[in-house]
């Protein structure tokens, strides 16, 4: 079982930026892949970005890249999503997941993710 704890979210104005942080369980966090989703009302839940378990692969929604940077910190089985330039349309809550099989690549799609947080709102004001 895989315990994931999102934080950093709030009310911010447009152009301000926001880092998010996802702390995980399990001592074996370095082989899990990573990923940010996120849900506006009304829709469905959306891709933003993923990070391999070794951190050195990224993936980005094309809405958020240049903007948001994913990031992992294994000594400390913490995920981050710095934004940059936050955009009213981005207003969402913020989901973390993690696939705790070991090794796989990157994903974007939600169901390669086993285990989800209980979401962050991120409101951005125009």
């Amino acid at each position: 079982q895989v315990q994931l704890v999102e934080s950093g979210g709030g009310l911010v104005q447009a152009g301000a930026s926001v880092r998010l942080s996802c702390a995980a369980s399990g001592r074996t966090f370095s082989r899990y892949r990573m990923g940010w989703f996120r849900q506006a009302p009304g829709k469905e839940r959306d891709f933003v970005a993923a990070i391999r378990w070794s951190g050195d692969s990224t993936y980005y929604a094309d809405s958020v890249k240049g903007r948001f940077t994913i990031s992992r910190d294994n000594a400390r089985n913490t995920v981050y999503l710095q934004m940059n330039s936050l955009k009213p349309e981005d207003t969402a809550v913020y989901y973390c997941a993690a696939d705790p099989t070991p090794w796989r690549i990157i994903a974007a799609v939600a169901s390669d993710y086993d285990y989800w947080g209980q979401g962050t709102q991120v409101t951005v004001s125009s």
